[in-house]
């Protein structure tokens, strides 16, 4: 990957990581996790998209801002402006593996406890980041290709 390759997200199942940037800090509500402040900046989450309409229906919800909030992301997506999308093909539940990865990129750190990790044992599928992430650190930490789409973003 390294760069984007103008791919049009595929409607196969796979596993994601959203790129979005928060303006300004903000205080959110995040369910029955309770409410955090979110800094500004950067924020990387892993997912997954094993369902019916795979990669394409899951990230097409997540580039809407206006919706019922379904997932933890649903309620830092109505701030924060989603930039690249991270993702890999197949049925792999990946996320966990790549929640860890993102947990070791430069000035990664966890900000709500919890946050898309309820049905695991991650502490996190969320990191805030100091700057934007190098996605060929990212993919090297995973130890395979993942593809990128920033086009439709």
């Amino acid at each position: 990957m390294c760069g984007s390759d103008g791919c049009v997200t595929p409607r196969q199942p796979g596993s994601y990581v959203l790129i979005v940037q928060l303006p300004q800090p903000t205080l959110l509500n995040v369910g029955k996790l309770g409410k955090f402040v979110f800094p500004a900046g950067w924020y990387a989450y892993a997912g997954s998209a094993l369902g019916p309409g795979g990669l394409a229906a899951r990230i097409g919800r997540h580039r809407k801002t206006s919706k019922t909030p379904h997932w933890h992301i649903d309620r830092l997506r109505d701030r924060a402006e989603l930039t690249a999308v991270w993702y890999a093909v197949g049925f792999r539940r990946r996320e966990c593996v790549w929640a860890r990865a993102l947990s070791t990129l430069p000035g990664a750190r966890e900000v709500a406890t919890g946050f898309g990790a309820s049905d695991c044992r991650c502490s996190t599928h969320l990191f805030h980041l100091p700057e934007w992430p190098d996605p060929c650190l990212f993919e090297s930490s995973v130890g395979e290709p993942i593809r990128q789409d920033v086009t439709s973003v």
